[in-house]
This record gives structure tokens, sequence and C-alpha cells, in this order.
């Protein structure tokens, strides 16, 4: 068999479909042999050639039709497509028009449009290309920031478990004061790891002009009547004191020696406070950052009234 024709194509489906210049061309001669039969039987005494003339003249008439149709279907089509684009520019125009608004707000608001720039432009380039796990962790991050940011707007938020990256993060963002009450001398707090992470950051904070630290340590009376204990718990203030820390502590009666009063309280610039709030083992089990001027206030009126009644160590 010979090569099949140029202007057959095959259809995905494996038939074969004509070339539209071809189909017209098809369709316009059988036009012009139906006009053409159907002259000579209405009048078989017309002359041949005018028969010609007016089946040609049929079948242009019918390519110009298919011609117009066609043309018809690409300006719909086109509208369409032009429609679609216009929609999808608006749609773009909008979510750029939004993104500057936000930033713009962000940056009205005091806050950093250049860290929101670095964080949107690197999870974009960790989603291209990390590896799933990278992905998903980031995206954990980011949820988990979000949430956080999302509890701040009702100035609290909270943390299923001991969150010793705020309590640095909130050291180093201190101006002005540091008050902070600790019941956890029982556990060697300050000699574990994540003490000196805490230490350094409020070293790093005193150097700032105008920033104080307070701590006020609460102990109960087998601890204070414990010799051994009482040795280190002098040496560990006065080894805070050395530092420029002011250090006082208190004695809890069996009586004032609440849940409430076990809960570890640090409270920066009068503004906002943490707070550790203890399980039955006194293990840290949630912590809460509150920036409610309201309970602030309270907290801080609080602090002060213990610190007045506080004993300086040694002075006993």
């Amino acid at each position: 068999m010979g090569r099949e024709p140029s202007t057959l194509k095959l259809m995905p489906t494996g038939g074969k479909r004509v070339a539209p210049l071809v189909l017209r061309t098809l369709i316009t001669v059988v036009v012009c042999m139906v006009a053409y039969g159907i002259a000579d039987l209405i009048d078989l005494s017309q002359d041949a050639l005018e028969k010609v003339g007016v089946s040609i003249g049929i079948g242009g008439l019918t390519l110009i039709v298919q011609y117009m149709v066609d043309f018809e279907r690409r300006l719909a089509s086109m509208e369409t497509d032009q429609r679609t684009r216009t929609r999808e520019l608006h749609d773009h125009f909008h979510q750029l028009s939004e993104a500057a608004g936000l930033l713009s707000e962000l940056d009205q608001a005091g806050m950093s449009t250049s860290d929101a720039k670095r964080l949107i432009n690197s999870a974009s380039l960790v989603g291209q290309q990390g590896p799933e796990i990278v992905k998903a962790f980031a995206r954990a991050e980011i949820e988990s920031l979000a949430s956080v940011v999302t509890d701040l707007t009702g100035m609290t938020a909270h943390w299923q478990r001991d969150n010793n990256e705020w309590l640095i993060r909130l050291t180093e963002c201190a101006r002005r004061t540091i008050d902070a009450t600790s019941s956890s001398i029982d556990r060697a707090f300050w000699d574990t790891d994540p003490a000196r992470p805490y230490l350094d950051a409020q070293i790093e904070a005193m150097r700032a002009p105008g920033v104080s630290i307070r701590r006020l340590f609460i102990i109960n009376p087998a601890e204070e009547s414990d010799s051994e204990f009482m040795a280190r718990f002098v040496e560990l203030c006065r080894g805070q004191r050395d530092l420029g820390i002011m250090v006082r502590f208190m004695v809890l009666s069996p009586q004032r020696h609440t849940r409430a009063a076990a809960r570890d309280i640090v409270i920066f610039d009068d503004a906002l406070y943490l707070e550790f709030e203890p399980d039955r083992q006194q293990g840290n089990l949630q912590t809460r950052l509150d920036a409610d001027a309201r309970r602030v206030d309270g907290q801080v009126r609080r602090f002060n009234g213990l610190w007045q009644v506080a004993t300086e160590p040694g002075q006993r």
C-alpha cells in the first residue's frame, strides 16, 4: 500500500481525522454537485453553463458560510480565553495587593517586614527542594508559630510543657525589669543544663542600661530546717548575687504553700509574665504567657508584696 495522504492525521483513538481545509473543500464540492443536480431537475431546458454557474455560486456561498462559522467559533474561544486570563490576572493582582497590604500593616505595627519576607522565601525554598520530612517539620513549625501569634491577639498563649525557649527569648527582649519567683530549688534546677542558657541570657540582659533582675526563692519549712540544703541554697544565692541579680527568699508555711504559690512566675517589664504550672510531681506541665493588663498588674503587686517581706540570704 502507498503512503497515506498528508492531509489525513491519526486521532488519539487510532482513527483518522480529515484536515479542516480538505473537509471544507469536500463539503463545497458536494454542495455544488447537489445544487447542479437540483437545477437540472428544476429546469431541463436551462443552459448547462448557467447550471454550472449557479452551482458554483451556491458552493462559494457554502464555503464562505463555513469560514464565517469557523471564525465565529474561534472568536468565541478567544473571548473565553481572554476572560479567563483577565480573571487570573485580577486574582493575581488581588493577591499581590493583599500581600502588600499585610506587609504595610506589619510595618505600621512595628513588626519586621524583612523577617516576614525571609520566612516566606525560606518556606518556599524548603517546599521546592527539601525532602518530605523536612517539609513536614517546616509546616509544623509554621503552624506552631501561627498558633502562638494568633493566641497573642487575645494577650495569652499556652504551651503544654516547659518552654525554656520562650523564657530565654523574653529575657532577651526585656528592656527594664525581670522579676521571678522560683520554687524549684529542691530539684536543683540551677545545676541542670537548661539553667545555664537562661542565666547567660540574664547576664546579657543586665548589660543593657536600666535592666534589673530580682529573683525571689520560695522554700518550705522542711527545707529551711535542713542545714545541708540551706548551705547549698545560700551558695546558690551568693553565686546569682555575684552576677548582679538581686536575690531574696521566703519560707512559706504549710498552710500558705498551696498549689498556686508553688507556680513559678517570671514578669517582664511589668507588661507580661510567664507562668509555669506544675503537676502533682512538681514537674512543669504547662507554660502560659499572659499580657492581659489586669492580670499582669495583679502579678506585679503580688510579687512586690512578697519581695517586701522576703529575707536576703545570710541575714538569718
